[in-house]
């Protein structure tokens, strides 16, 4: 007899349900959100599992990954789309949403699930872009400090703002009071430097990478965020997707005679 799961995740706790080829439910129940927790579950309520679906989310690719590894059918569902069938359900429950998440028939859209590796280079990106937010905020934060005592610190960047900066601050409350803004400023830079460095590595060692790199005007960021956000380019059936897939392609609305498009917006 097959077996069809739902899983509805959340941070701690994840609800499931098990119903079999005619949609009656077999079981339901909740237990811990690691792989290895809802494998055993699954193991011992749903030995005969056709297909485990959960929806797209934060803990989706871990999850997909875990428990892939450990044998088991895992489709990951477009959160979009799986939003769209779940608001036809007259109470809104952990349960009633685990159930209305599996998938026997093919109304689905399944999503690629990217690669550990990749999550980790965006992962890296994006905390290298995070924290050169946080310099340009202190660098502005200092500046603005000096100017109603008339020290223009200028737009010097790196060692240059620093020197500059305590060269022309006399001692004193004000003094005090930039140095602990600079002494934070210095710090942010070297770990901005530091994940800079980590990215110029991951670059050298991927073939994609370096050959994107060839092109005019492509340098290491945006060629290793492009690559991390396509992931497994098989996944597109046709090169003119890849440009819909980030974004390049015009949004469209068109209603009776009415056609209108506008510029290309995110679609990824």
């Amino acid at each position: 007899m097959k077996q069809y799961v739902g899983l509805d995740v959340s941070q701690d706790q994840t609800s499931i349900c098990v119903v079999d080829e005619s949609g009656r439910v077999l079981w339901q129940g909740k237990c811990a959100s690691t792989p290895e927790a809802i494998a055993a579950t699954l193991r011992s309520r749903a030995p005969q599992a056709e297909r485990i679906s959960l929806e797209s989310g934060p803990l989706s690719i871990w999850l997909c990954h875990g428990l892939t590894a450990l044998g088991l059918p895992v489709v990951c569902l477009d959160a979009r789309h799986a939003k769209a069938a779940l608001k036809l359900q007259l109470n809104k429950s952990d349960a009633n949403d685990a159930r209305g998440l599996i998938v026997r028939t093919g109304w689905y859209r399944e999503v690629a699930v990217k690669g550990l590796d990749g999550q980790l280079v965006r992962a890296l990106i994006t905390a290298r872009a995070q924290l050169v937010a946080l310099r340009v905020d202190l660098g502005n934060q200092i500046r603005g400090i000096l100017k109603p005592f008339g020290l223009l610190a200028g737009k010097g960047v790196g060692k240059t703002f620093a020197e500059k900066v305590r060269s022309l601050v006399p001692d004193g409350p004000l003094h005090e009071v930039t140095e602990a803004l600079l002494r934070a400023w210095e710090a942010i830079n070297k770990e901005v430097a530091t994940l800079s460095r980590r990215l110029v590595t991951e670059a050298r060692q991927d073939d994609t990478v370096r050959r994107l790199m060839t092109a005019p005007g492509v340098g290491v960021l945006v060629a290793l965020t492009y690559v991390s956000t396509i992931g497994d380019p098989a996944r597109f059936p046709h090169s003119s997707s890849v440009g819909a897939y980030i974004g390049l392609t015009p949004r469209r609305f068109q209603s009776g005679e009415t056609p209108a498009r506008s510029r290309a917006a995110a679609t990824g």
